[in-house]
């Protein structure tokens, strides 16, 4: 199972942009590497196209972050919190809250 998942609000932990808080958009596994929007911004010099109308010029981009720099945010302590699975009476497996085991999804 998966801690982070596309869609999450995560918080950066360490490095440039420690303490910035953003969505997740990609998580990218093969490298454990997930994008978090507006979160470790590079700048990317891109050509033009004009056949298919891309605008040649400098275009900022989020860049991949490691896994293990981003922690899940938990609105109720309003920190960054650890991430554990439960089983339900039903049989389904969900995220929970390690501080507060309040239930993620």
């Amino acid at each position: 199972m998966r801690k982070i998942r596309k869609g999450d609000e995560v918080i950066v932990i360490a490095g440039k942009d420690k303490g910035r808080r953003g969505r997740v958009l990609r998580v990218l596994p093969e490298k454990d590497r997930v994008v978090v929007e507006n979160v470790n911004m590079a700048k990317k010099h891109q050509r033009g196209n004009p056949q298919t109308g891309v605008q040649g010029g400098i275009v900022e981009k989020e860049m991949p972050l490691h896994r293990s720099n981003v922690a899940i945010y938990n609105p109720a302590s309003g920190k960054a919190d650890r991430v554990g699975a439960k089983v339900l009476e039903d049989g389904r497996k969900v995220r929970v809250f390690k501080s507060n085991n309040e239930q993620i999804d």
